[in-house]
Order: structure tokens, then C-alpha cells, then sequence
């Protein structure tokens, strides 16, 4: 069976007051279909176009924020809502937090926070924390202390109403449906009234009551009320609920609902993506190649494709088909460490030289991934690079949260390295955090 892990890129955070690991779900068709619906809230807020909206691997309806870096849904409350206004408004709740300074008010632990902005690796937000598990991946890792995490996530009542008007305000600018706020609200209606352990996370770290559910419906009418989604919204929200739900979800379940997708590209990689589960592999390719002879341009189409044919250990053909999406996509980071992937897992030297533009291009866009960072280290390693093959695993430590590791990796790599360039320096930050955490 196909592992989600094997499919969506997969980021650990981890909370050190449960020493829980919680996985951020890395696609890139659903980033970009998040995107998209996220545009014209961006746009109104003043924030950059092209800030994060990263996937949580929760069922819990949950969106939250941490710093100015990225904004979290969990992939339970994207599978709850209805309409993409609904998940917009989420968006540009959570985007107003950061624009009205909640976040730099809440932030914990902010020296550590400074440490590892230098470093230019984590998200820059709380204390790193070690999970203790060596088999955790890609971490980020993001102390936080032991009482600490509702105050993190949490935002008071005034907050809450300002983040409201805000939103309200943002989707009005941005022509979107202001009646998706109340929609959504009607979803945690009741929760004030139980027991905080039965509450969902959404209604513990974003007070709901009576009063502010009156307030914000006030807000939605006053703002223009119910509207129509706009096709293109209605489009890539449903085909990012569409991928992930059929990633999440039993097989059978997708097949029951394949048919009310709102078109026909949308049904079949649904499908594709249940065959791929059952590693029915030319039924998925057969599929998919109906999808691409509709949506030829796509690149995240051809990635799927590439995903598809890796899993069925074709290396060749998913290097084609990365390929061809890296073009349609060129700074897309994820396809990009695809790619890479694609071309170290057949080795062979030309091939793993050509490989490390393409996935040192995809770690200086995205610092998230630590495959990219263990691709790197094996790439490095085969090609006789030592010293940075020991940057890789540094790098990919300190990301994971494991800073003597790193400490001992990137002591490795200054003595290798020559002194004074660039990769050298990089080590050099390593070594400067691990020491500040020790």
C-alpha cells in the first residue's frame, strides 16, 4: 500500500510540551490551489502573494499561525468546509493575526527564534526542541513550553473580533463571499458550552461566543452578505479538497463521491490517486495520461504522473515526467526536490551532477524539505564531496531539531570545506546555533 508520507513531502514540527511529531502535508497542486483562493486576501492585506498556506495532518478543525512565515490548516477543517469562501475566510483570519501584530505580541522564547533566523533554516518561531526519534524526517522543529501551546495557537476575545473585521473587511476588497464567515461559524456553534478536553483545537485557541457569532454576522451583511463563489475559486478548491481527501480518505470512500467532482480532470485524478494507493499502477498511468490529454500544460498533473511512476519504480519515466513539470513550473521548490529525488535514486556520476543545481535550487527555495537535505548528502557523498556531504546532514539535523548531531556534522564540514566561502559559512551558522543550544 502506498504510504501518504511517499506521496505528499512530508515536514515534522515538534511541541515539546507533548513531544508529539505533527506532520505537515507537502503537495505542491494543493499549496498552489491554496494559493490561489488565498490571492485576493493577500492582496488586500499588503502581505507577499506567495505566503506559505501549509496542510496539517490533522482531522481536527484547526487553523492557526506561529510567525509571518506561513499560515496552517489542518487538513481535517479543509475536508470540513463546504464552499471556498468558507476556507477563505480562514485564510484571512489567520492572515489578519499576522497583519495586526497578534503574532509579535504572542511570540515565545524570541532569542532562540533569532538563533535559527540566522541559520536560515527553521521557521524562526519559539524554542528547537529534539524529538528524541531519528527516524522523524524532515522536522522543523518548534519548541514550545510546557503551558505554553494555547497561548501560542490562542488569541484573546479582542483579538478575535479585530482578526474578524479584518477578514470580513479583506474579503469585501477582494470581491469574495463574506457570507462564507458565517457559514463556517455555524460549524463550531455550541462548543463554548462543553468541556475543553471535547472542544475542537479551532474553538479552544479562537473563542466563539454568542456575542461574537452576532458581531461578524453584522460585519458579513454589512459587507455584501452572501455571494456567489467565483468559478475559479470553486475550481481549485475543489481540486485541492478533491486530491486530498482522496490521499486521506478510504479508496473506497473517493469512489462513492469521484463523480461529483465539478469536472472531469478533478474526477480522474481522484481516481488515479485511489489506484495509486492499491498500487495499481497502469490503472492510475491510464488515468492520468486522460487528465493530461485534457490539461496538457498542467504541471502539477505531470508531477502526479512523476509520483505515480517513482512509486512504481520507474525512474526514468518519473524523471521525464518531473521534468517536464519542472519546466511548466520552474520555481516551484517541491518539483524541484522531485526531480532531484528522481535523478539520485538512479545514480551514476552524470547524472548526480546534474542533479545538484536542481535540488540546491529547490533547498534555497524552500528550506523546509530535509529530503532535498538528504538528497544533497547522498549526491555529495557519491560524487566525493565530503565537506558537503557532512553541510547536508548538518543542515538536515538542525532542521530535525538534533543539534549535536548537527554540532558534529558541521565541525566535520568547516575542516573539510575551504574557509570563507559560502558553504563554509553555512556550516559555520550550524555550528553557532548547536553551541547556543547547548
Amino acid at each position: 500500500m502506498v504510504h501518504l508520507r511517499t506521496v505528499l513531502a512530508v515536514c515534522l514540527i515538534f511541541i515539546a510540551s507533548s513531544a508529539q511529531a505533527v506532520s505537515l502535508l507537502r503537495d505542491p497542486d494543493i499549496e498552489y490551489s491554496l494559493r490561489r483562493l488565498a490571492k485576493p486576501v493577500l492582496q488586500a492585506a499588503g502581505l507577499p502573494a506567495n505566503l506559505p498556506i501549509l496542510v496539517v495532518d490533522d482531522g481536527r478543525l484547526n487553523a492557526f499561525v506561529v510567525d509571518r512565515n506561513a499560515i496552517y490548516l489542518n487538513s481535517g477543517l479543509i475536508l470540513r468546509t463546504s464552499t471556498p469562501a468558507e476556507l477563505q475566510f480562514v485564510i484571512a483570519h489567520e492572515a489578519a493575526h499576522i497583519a495586526n501584530g497578534h503574532i509579535t505580541r504572542r511570540r515565545l522564547n524570541a532569542d532562540y527564534s533569532n538563533r535559527l533566523a540566522q541559520l536560515g533554516l527553521a521557521l524562526g518561531v519559539a524554542a528547537a526542541a529534539s524529538s528524541g526519534n531519528s527516524e522523524a524526517g524532515a522536522g522543523i522543529a518548534m519548541g514550545v513550553a510546557s503551558s505554553a501551546q494555547r497561548s501560542l495557537y490562542g488569541h484573546t476575545r479582542a483579538e478575535e473580533s479585530s482578526a474578524d473585521q479584518t477578514a470580513i473587511r479583506w474579503m469585501s476588497i477582494g470581491g469574495l463571499d463574506t457570507g462564507g464567515a458565517i457559514s463556517l461559524m455555524q460549524v463550531f456553534r455550541g462548543q463554548e458550552h462543553l468541556k475543553a478536553s471535547r472542544m475542537d483545537p479551532y474553538a479552544r485557541s479562537h473563542p466563539l461566543s454568542r456575542d461574537r457569532l452576532r458581531r461578524l454576522e453584522a460585519l458579513a451583511k454589512s459587507y455584501g452578505g452572501k455571494g456567489a463563489d467565483r468559478p475559479s475559486d470553486s475550481y481549485w478548491y475543489e481540486r485541492a479538497k478533491g486530491k486530498l481527501s482522496a490521499f486521506l480518505r478510504e479508496p473506497r470512500w473517493t469512489e462513492a463521491r469521484a463523480k461529483q467532482s465539478p469536472t472531469k480532470d478533478i474526477e480522474r485524478m481522484r481516481l488515479a490517486v485511489v489506484k495509486h494507493r492499491r498500487s495499481d499502477w497502469q490503472g492510475a498511468l491510464a488515468l492520468m495520461e486522460q487528465v493530461l490529454a485534457e490539461r496538457p500544460g498542467d504541471p502539477f498533473y505531470h508531477e502526479l504522473k512523476g509520483q505515480i511512476l517513482l512509486e512504481a519504480r520507474q525512474f526514468k519515466s518519473a524523471e521525464a515526467a518531473y521534468r517536464r513539470a519542472s519546466e511548466l513550473a520552474p520555481r516551484d521548490a517541491l518539483i524541484l526536490a522531485s526531480l532531484g529525488h528522481a535523478m539520485v535514486v538512479q545514480g551514476g556520476e552524470a547524472r548526480l551532477r546534474a542533479a545538484l543545481p536542481v535540488l540546491e535550487r529547490a533547498r534555497a527555495l524552500d528550506y523546509r524539505s530535509g529530503r532535498v537535505m538528504r538528497d544533497l548528502g547522498s549526491a555529495y557523498a557519491q560524487l566525493g564531496q565530503p565537506g558537503m556531504a557532512a553541510l547536508s546532514v548538518a543542515e538536515r539535523h538542525a532542521l530535525s531539531g538534533r543539534m549535536k548531531d548537527a554540532h558534529i556534522q558541521a565541525e566535520r564540514a568547516t575542516g573539510l570545506l575551504s574557509r570563507g566561502s559560502p558553504a563554509w559559512q553555512r556550516a559555520q551558522d550550524v555550528l553557532n546555533a548547536s553551541k547556543e543550544d547547548g
